[in-house]
């Protein structure tokens, strides 16, 4: 089954619905196509790389501390949670990727950073919803290394249950296609 790597701080805010939104250019290895999604239905695989305080927004410090202190060890990666996509859009311009603020962590320099990073190319939005899953652990490959997006990892979905509520998910999802359509 497919997994999204994204930094281990940002699946602790999906985890806790503090966050329903990711933002996506792609890694370095996809700046030619950007990003795509390849399932609508995926596992979040926490990463560890490039995560500091100044690209977290303060009041969401928590989610990093959190990540780091609950780092695996070396050579395994521990999976807790799932997403299924329920809308993304393709956004151009600053002010509306602004806009998106109140769905995710991420500070607003980052934001800029990741704006300017191949500014020919649009950022995608994604919300999502996540579910927790009883953690576990697998062990790292080759093939897990470097900057992209999507892996494959040899297990599959686990029952689990949704961090927000049906009601909540609706009115969320309805405030960001505000935004973005």
């Amino acid at each position: 089954m497919n997994a999204l790597k994204e930094w281990a701080t940002v699946v602790k805010a999906l985890e806790s619905g503090d966050q329903t939104v990711i933002l996506r250019k792609g890694g370095i290895l996809e700046s030619d196509s950007g990003f795509t999604i390849e399932n609508e239905k995926f596992f979040l695989f926490p990463t560890f790389e490039h995560q500091e305080t100044k690209h977290v927004k303060p009041e969401h410090h928590k989610h990093l501390e959190n990540a780091l202190n609950s780092k695996p060890k070396n050579g395994t990666n521990i999976i807790t949670s799932f997403a299924n996509v329920l809308y993304e859009k393709d956004i151009t311009t600053e002010e509306k990727v602004n806009s998106l603020s109140p769905f995710h962590v991420w500070s607003d320099s980052y934001i800029k950073e990741r704006m300017d990073w191949l500014p020919e190319k649009s950022m995608k939005a994604i919300f999502l919803k996540t579910f927790k899953v009883s953690k576990f652990e697998i062990p790292i490959k080759s093939e897990y290394h470097g900057c992209k997006s999507w892996i494959e990892i040899n297990d599959d979905f686990h029952d689990g249950n949704s961090v927000l509520t049906d009601e909540e998910i609706e009115s969320k999802l309805n405030e960001f296609k505000e935004i973005v359509n």
